[in-house]
């Protein structure tokens, strides 16, 4: 099969697939120019060759007699820094002497069948080399010796690039990189917006829209991870984007460390846009031969709204950014002990709640922290993983086999990068923790941080985790991470190598998961960083599915689960029906709304299912029964999101089955009135030729009085907090 994916002529670079374009040129001095990202264009001919105009005090190449060309103006691909462009830098190098001054210009270019992996980073991949194709950019700073070489990946039925970079230095000395961004992509002037997902601890991924303005603006986190407060995701979208209309372009880092993307407006209104590591401590030493590869950006670009772009992204993270073999399979129901026990059981208590969890036809069990060392409370044990026999003396094999001969599932919890002070291995190894000598550490939730930069610290970590999981049936994991980094500083490196230690942490963390996730690729892996604190698509890479958040009020997680939608695939979204009242917020609210919120999700439970009464247990089984029959429309069906909890107190959103003859719609109303409004609910994703039939009343609409006409909302609301389920199908199909 010829790939006919990226075209050159004239210096020239056109990558299209029918959905989208991206194009580049060599311009002057061998300065790597941008030109276009967007919608499908077939040819390309000269348009966007950058105008030439004397810009005063910006300056021109050197050497240079034309006046009219300025690396102050131009739109470029990557930049280098100190050299006349003075706006944000892509890449900072110091070299010897004590110069910060970076020159990347042109060198060749090679086209590659398929994609390239990136050793010991999470990242997009491709099932055989006609799915794709990469353009490989080469470009030199020739004073310094450093070879940068930039990566752009297009699928051929998808409307994504993929970015990175690797720099290499060729020199016979070492210099330190202070900053080295993933992408880079000027645009011409327009008015744009920014969309954002800012959160905090409970509150993860609030969506924030804000018009781009003059000067910087920068999204980033500080915090070692990427991090309940900011993640490392924006749009730009056009100021009249809505749902489902409009132009929008995404990106998204591959890293689950310190990042940082930044957005500058210049002189003349153009925009800036750059992705990648912070720069916040960080100093990579990369020695005479060495390359240090960047993470990776996933781009997308729509003309079909934000429901557009999020779908791209969701196709994209399901199918070829998730490795693990459940990536595509149906979740099971779990019920967590962590809000039914916390540390306080036995085995007799557990083998309780699974009796009551089997009964309501829930399909696994997870023992959440509590269960190794001598852990009563969260100030022990963590870094001691065996089993705590004084609550479990018949081990971990009594619980599992108990629980898999009732036909559920065992899953259990760990945090493997984590330790106590009051350990075994803290005693043994002090010097395994993150901090600076001579300085206290500071103490969060009365654990410290293991040094995963440290191979032989993950190594301790990575023997004691299998000496568990050999010998006991594992089904399922969570994987928590339970405070930010501080101090970040390792005990065995020289001073100039001290900046690395963020990003080898990060590395470590990474190789550590490969190896289990390679080792027991039958365990379903779960992400969970204190909740939603490392929600992203480098955990993805190993972990199909992450908990977006300890909150499980209902109406909280309304904008948690919306906001996180806007990047992320409702299969790795995981909600659970919590207690009422809740035990963050204290809020009442029914069974009905909380299992509905959290069967738009993947499905789990959050309580002890021993102590509810009859009708609450009869209600899980309902709700069960359901999530069952719609499980799978759920997590891979085609997601839309069509009214917003940040702008109504009515929210819906719905799922529509790739041949479109299957629809779950959900409408939540916040707060009753007294003067209820009558509101009218507008479909989209049909195919406007086809009948639907609601299976509850049994009557027929036509797709396109679906997504035109509208229906109202049933039952007219009368309380607080309320939800309804409506599903239509397709029945002469």
């Amino acid at each position: 099969m010829t790939m006919n994916l990226i075209e050159v002529k004239e210096n020239v670079f056109h990558l299209h697939n029918g959905l989208i374009s991206y194009i580049l040129s060599v311009e002057n001095g061998g300065l790597l120019a941008h030109l276009y990202f967007g919608k499908y264009v077939n040819q390309y001919h000269g348009e966007r060759h950058y105008p030439r105009m004397d810009r005063s005090h910006s300056g021109n190449l050197p050497g240079a007699t034309d006046r009219l060309f300025s690396k102050d103006t131009l739109l470029q691909e990557y930049s280098g820094n100190n050299t006349g462009d003075n706006r944000l830098p892509a890449c900072v190098i110091r070299t010897a002497n004590g110069a910060r001054t970076v020159d990347f210009r042109y060198v060749g270019y090679q086209i590659i069948n398929g994609k390239p992996n990136i050793s010991g980073l999470p990242h997009a991949y491709v099932e055989n080399d006609q799915e794709a194709q990469t353009l490989v950019v080469t470009m030199r700073d020739a004073t310094i010796d450093a070879k940068l070489v930039l990566y752009y990946t297009i699928y051929r039925d998808r409307p994504v690039i993929t970015r990175h970079v690797e720099l290499k230095n060729e020199s016979s000395s070492s210099f330190s990189i202070e900053k080295i961004a993933s992408m880079q992509m000027d645009l011409p002037k327009q008015n744009l917006d920014v969309i954002s997902l800012p959160g905090s601890y409970a509150r993860e991924r609030q969506i924030e829209r804000q018009p781009l303005r003059r000067g910087l603006t920068q999204f980033e986190s500080q915090r070692g991870s990427s991090s309940h407060h900011m993640n490392p995701f924006v749009a730009l979208v056009a100021p009249n984007t809505n749902e489902f209309d409009g132009e929008a372009l995404g990106v998204m880092l591959v890293y689950s460390g310190n990042h940082q993307m930044s957005l500058e407006s210049d002189q003349v209104h153009q925009t800036r846009l750059m992705a990648g590591i912070s720069d916040y401590n960080f100093d990579w030493q990369l020695a005479e031969g060495a390359t240090f590869a960047a993470p990776e950006v996933l781009m997308t670009y729509t003309d079909h709204g934000l429901n557009g772009m999020s779908q791209a992204f969701h196709s994209l993270l399901r199918e070829r950014v998730a490795t693990s073999k459940h990536k595509l399979t149906d979740r099971p129901i779990v019920i967590n002990n962590w809000e039914a026990t916390y540390f306080d059981f036995n085995t007799a208590k557990l083998k309780q709640i699974i009796d009551s969890a089997a009964s309501c036809n829930i399909e696994m069990f997870v023992l959440d922290d509590g269960w190794f060392g001598h852990r009563d409370n969260d100030k022990t044990s963590l870094g001691d993983w065996f089993v705590n026999t004084k609550k479990l003396p018949g081990g971990l094999e009594e619980v599992a086999d108990y629980t898999h001969d009732k036909g559920m599932q065992f899953g259990l919890w760990f945090e493997p990068e984590c330790i106590s002070e009051d350990s075994d291995l803290y005693r043994q190894h002090p010097d395994y923790v993150l901090g600076v000598p001579n300085r206290g550490r500071t103490i969060s939730r009365d654990e410290y941080v293991l040094d995963f930069s440290r191979p032989e610290v993950v190594d301790n970590i990575y023997q004691q985790m299998t000496k568990i999981l050999d010998h006991v049936s594992v089904d399922y994991i969570k994987w928590d991470f339970n405070r930010n980094l501080t101090e970040v500083f390792s005990n065995t490196v020289t001073p100039e190598h001290e900046g690395e230690t963020t990003h080898r942490y990060v590395l470590g963390l990474y190789s550590l998961m490969e190896k289990l996730t390679k080792r027991y690729p039958d365990i379903l892996f779960e992400g969970c960083s204190g909740g939603g604190g490392r929600f992203d698509a480098g955990i993805m890479y190993y972990m199909p599915q992450s908990w977006p958040s300890d909150n499980n009020d209902p109406i909280e997680r309304l904008k948690i689960q919306y906001g996180t939608s806007l990047a992320y695939p409702i299969s790795a979204i995981t909600a659970h029906v919590g207690t009422s009242p809740d035990e963050l917020l204290g809020r009442y609210t029914s069974m009905d709304m909380r299992g509905a919120v959290a069967a738009s999700g993947t499905l789990g439970y959050e309580l002890d299912t021993s102590k509810l009464a009859k009708e609450d247990t009869d209600k899980i089984r309902e709700q069960v029964s359901f999530y069952k029959q719609h499980r799978h429309l759920i997590q891979y069906g085609n997601f839309y999101r069509l009214e917003s909890p940040f702008e109504s107190n009515h929210v819906a959103w719905m799922f529509v089955s790739p041949d479109q003859n299957e629809v779950l719609l959900f409408n939540f109303v916040v707060l009753s009135q007294i003067q209820n409004d009558f509101h009218l609910t507008k479909l989209i994703g049909l195919d406007a030729n086809k009948q639907y039939t609601d299976t509850e009343s049994q009557m027929q609409f036509g797709g396109d009085e679906l997504m035109n006409v509208g229906l109202y909302d049933q039952p007219i609301q009368s309380s607080d907090f309320s939800a309804d389920i409506r599903y239509f199908i397709v029945k002469n199909k």
